[in-house]
């Protein structure tokens, strides 16, 4: 009975704790403005199934795909034997799925082998990061806390999974030694293997590592779960709604700023109405996070920090300062600065003198960018550092004035001979006379 108290004490405390965590983590993404995706309910539908469900692009790069999606469905599976886990708890009972019979013992058995998998994967993963030290794992952006959190996940699901075999192992003993507490349950062709080396333990040890790794396995879903809000590994959750609202424009094709186009439209449609309050004009460009979509943010928080981005980008390749995963981690650094400002000022931001250009990323960085779209190809949850870039490229010319002296050549140009060359347009043929 104390023991189901205590649980329901985790219980309620977990789940409030990661419900306050919740709220601040949507209202940091509605920090940004308005940009309503309503469109194309089928296609978006189908984009989340095959993106984030059926991890459709983490296999361009087999070994780490075939690993990860191993991991994400043992991950998920597994999860099935959590929530027996959570009713054994919370009604003090032992195995309460039981009474499914032998489709209960096919369960176990299938979990056990998907936790094994679950294992080795992350085994790997720590392998490459540490030792095989795969080079978009070092890059500069991930010096710190980045590193120490993908490393803290990798062990703590290790230490999760090996807890779950250590605890069906000593249940399989008592059940065979007839244990009044532990009915005959299950099927366990993985922890079989590690029971024998626990038959000389006394049932009261026994039955003390049973609940030792039982209580460590729910007390490290419930510590997963909240701190889920501060690591990179929220992309677990935020991964779905993120690939059905991606962008399913051709790659390539800008979005254009509305008002740039109330004063451009009524010179071809003079019925155009303008979408804009000229007494209230927005700005032109992105200077700080609230100028940028409330998608741009969920991009910010989705963010895997895997580095595919990163390692595709050819300006990244060649040296360049650019790094398309620093964008999106300065952009999610720059609006959790902005919520705990909010927080203290009772959800008013005040300015704090800082902002995410020039603050955070440089004009060096954005300018880099040769808009290849590389690095929205390869991300994996269909993030789209490219369209933060942009809007930062626009704030920079035309709020700043802040082009690189090669593009106010071409600006120049452009207005004066509608063309990018230093020429008049009607000398524009005269290549065609010369022989």
């Amino acid at each position: 009975m104390i023991s189901s108290i205590i649980f329901c004490i985790l219980f309620s405390g977990a789940g409030t704790f990661f419900y306050i965590n919740a709220r601040k983590i949507r209202r940091n993404i509605f920090i940004g403005r308005d940009f309503p995706i309503t469109d194309n309910k089928g296609e978006r539908l189908k984009t989340m199934l095959l993106v984030a469900f059926g991890q459709s692009k983490m296999v361009t790069r087999p070994l780490s795909g075939i690993m990860h999606i191993l991991v994400y469905v043992g991950f998920v599976l597994i999860n099935i034997e959590v929530l027996e886990m959570f009713v054994d708890g919370i009604l003090h009972q032992h195995r309460a799925f039981s009474f499914l019979g032998s489709f209960y013992s096919f369960l176990i058995a299938f979990f056990e082998i998907l936790a094994t998998g679950v294992f080795i994967g992350v085994v790997v993963f720590w392998l490459r990061r540490n030792v095989g030290k795969v080079k978009r794992f070092w890059n500069a952006e991930l010096k710190g806390w980045p590193r120490m959190d993908a490393n803290a996940i990798l062990i703590t699901e290790m230490v999760l999974m090996t807890a779950l075999m250590l605890m069906n192992g000593a249940d399989q003993n008592l059940q065979l030694r007839g244990n009044e507490q532990y009915h005959q349950a299950g099927s366990f062709p993985v922890s079989g293997l590690i029971a024998p080396y626990m038959s000389g333990l006394s049932d009261g040890n026994l039955i003390f590592l049973e609940r030792f790794c039982w209580w460590l396995h729910i007390v490290g879903i419930f510590a997963f779960l909240n701190y889920l809000p501060y690591s990179k590994h929220l992309h677990i959750l935020l991964a779905f709604p993120n690939t059905y609202f991606s962008n399913l424009k051709s790659k390539g094709q800008l979005n254009t700023l509305d008002s740039v186009t109330d004063v451009v439209a009524p010179n071809f449609d003079p019925a155009y109405q303008p979408k804009t309050d000229p007494n209230n004009p927005p700005r032109f460009g992105v200077k700080d996070v609230q100028d940028l979509s409330w998608k741009n943010l969920m991009d910010a928080y989705t963010c895997t920090e895997c580095g595919r981005c990163t390692s595709s980008c050819p300006q990244n390749i060649t040296g360049k300062k650019l790094s398309p995963r620093k964008i999106m981690m300065d952009t999610r650094d720059r609006m959790e600065e902005v919520g705990r400002n909010m927080d203290k000022n009772k959800g008013v931001f005040v300015d704090d003198g800082k902002s995410l250009v020039g603050d955070y990323i440089s004009a060096e960085e954005v300018w880099a960018c040769n808009t290849c779209n590389a690095c929205v190809q390869e991300c994996p949850v269909n993030i789209d550092p490219l369209a933060i870039i942009i809007d930062i490229r626009r704030y920079l010319v035309m709020e700043q004035s802040q082009a690189p002296a090669e593009l106010n050549g071409m600006f120049s140009n452009i207005e004066n001979n509608s063309a990018p060359w230093q020429f008049s347009p009607a000398d524009r043929g005269n290549w065609v006379g010369e022989s």
